[in-house]
């Protein structure tokens, strides 16, 4: 049985009906990543106040074992994209990006009804670290496979525009955390936060899952009928295969992942550690440092489609050239200046301006990597290419920064963020070429003129 509610083509110029369909499609596919996002940031944001119902407060490397399963849930997400970018590039990306969202909510529904150390003792760790284990695993699969479905469901003329909400939704994540954290700010103290507060996060992106689940079951497949029917058949051996992508597009599996190495390392320095740094600048205000991340992030978040519209018009290799120059520069500014500061003005223009520049990257990077692999590989593709670097530079970075900062070494992680991200530059100058036809171009029609 063939597919149903498949997307249109796009070639030629997009009707009305073609835009409103782009956009319907658009929203049903991001919503999920909202809430997958949501369920990977409100463990960070919240880090610091149930640390103590899952490790001995007493020991003083319990916010390194909390970070370092931050750190580790990173290495199952090649293993999700690898599962899952198979299941789409064969069965659909509909069906994926339904079934990664149902395993994020039953992990978090988990996380939420956990007893604590005092109840259960290392168990409680052990239960945190599975299912954050298969968080991981379905994020893995989030990532390429939305990035996939926003870039084919999108009109052509608008694919960066599009796109671009798939960051708009990751961002959203993390605004949507830091804003639950306001909230029980309001009505809670941390003592009381750390009790129980942080159950009611977790409980909070299990249920939103569950409506989430009923858009995406009924938002269009952009993968083609004939594609899907020919899998069934047994006929699409290449379809989702590791040796097809290893032996055949190995070349823009590479690009993919030297495009991601400096963007992700950027985005957890920026988004995670920056954050970070202010909620312990202003330790004893934490209403201030939780407005200064939230307003921050929403700015960051609100930012993402300038930066995908400004692409449709100048090309993406502009923005992403960009992004590298200016992070190689901004980064060892940020890390030096922003730990010193105690201005909420400058602390904010600090963030803000970090995350102007980080926009080059996010905006875009999801239709860039989207546009070097055809769509019988795509979502395995984007996804594995992503979760490799991902796994290896961005999910540690919090942790490295972490230990860096413990043993007075801080500028030894600026410099390795930094060298990163010069290395991707070197991709964006010499690799990239600007406006020129894709693969995406040769089945949906040209996106420039």
């Amino acid at each position: 049985m063939i597919e149903e509610n498949k997307l249109p083509p796009h070639a030629g110029a997009p009707s009305a009906a073609a835009n409103r369909r782009a956009i319907v499609n658009t929203l049903r596919g991001s919503s999920g990543n909202l809430v997958e996002w949501y369920d990977v940031y409100v463990y960070t944001v919240f880090a610091s106040y149930f640390e103590s119902q899952f490790f001995d407060s007493a020991d003083k490397n319990s916010t390194l074992y909390v970070y370092g399963i931050f750190a580790v849930t990173f290495l199952m997400r090649p293993v999700g994209s690898w599962f899952f970018g198979r299941f789409a590039d064969r069965r659909g990306r509909r069906a994926a990006l339904t079934f990664s969202v149902s395993l994020m909510a039953a992990c978090s529904l988990v996380i939420a009804v956990t007893p604590g150390r005092d109840s259960i003792g290392v168990w409680a760790a052990v239960v945190l670290l599975l299912c954050r284990l298969v968080q991981g695993f379905a994020t893995g699969g989030e990532y390429g496979t939305s990035a996939t479905y926003m870039s084919e469901a999108a009109t052509r003329e608008r694919r960066g525009f599009f796109s671009s909400f798939q960051y708009v939704t990751l961002v959203g994540g993390h605004v949507l955390a830091q804003l639950t954290l306001l909230v029980m700010q309001l009505f809670l103290d941390g003592t009381e936060i750390g009790e129980y507060g942080y159950r009611i996060a977790f409980l909070i992106g299990g249920v939103a899952a569950v409506v989430v689940f009923w858009l995406r079951r009924s938002m269009d497949e952009s993968l083609s009928p004939e594609q899907i029917e020919a899998v069934r058949r047994g006929e699409a051996q290449s379809s989702g295969s590791l040796r097809e992508l290893f032996t055949r597009q190995w070349r823009p599996l590479l690009t993919c992942f030297l495009v991601t190495v400096g963007g992700t390392i950027a985005f957890y320095t920026y988004s995670v550690n920056a954050p970070a740094i202010i909620k312990s600048t202003y330790a004893d205000e934490g209403m201030t440092a939780t407005w200064v991340n939230l307003v921050s992030l929403t700015f960051l978040m609100l930012i993402q489609p300038l930066g995908g519209h400004l692409s449709d018009r100048v090309g993406r290799k502009p923005l992403l050239v960009f992004f590298g120059a200016g992070a190689v520069v901004y980064t060892s500014v940020l890390l030096t200046f922003l730990p010193r500061t105690t201005s909420v003005a400058t602390s904010l223009t600090l963030v803000c301006v970090g995350y102007v520049i980080l926009t080059g990257y996010t905006s875009i990077n999801a239709i860039v990597k989207a546009e070097l692999f055809p769509a019988h590989i795509r979502a395995l593709g984007v996804g594995l290419g992503y979760a490799l670097a991902n796994s290896a530079f961005g999910g540690t970075a919090p942790l490295i920064f972490q230990a860096a900062k413990e043993s007075s070494n801080v500028t030894a992680f600026t410099v390795y963020v930094t060298v990163v991200v010069a290395v991707s530059l070197a991709v964006y100058v010499f690799v990239l070429k600007n406006k020129a036809e894709t693969v995406l171009d040769r089945e949906q029609g040209r996106a420039f003129h």
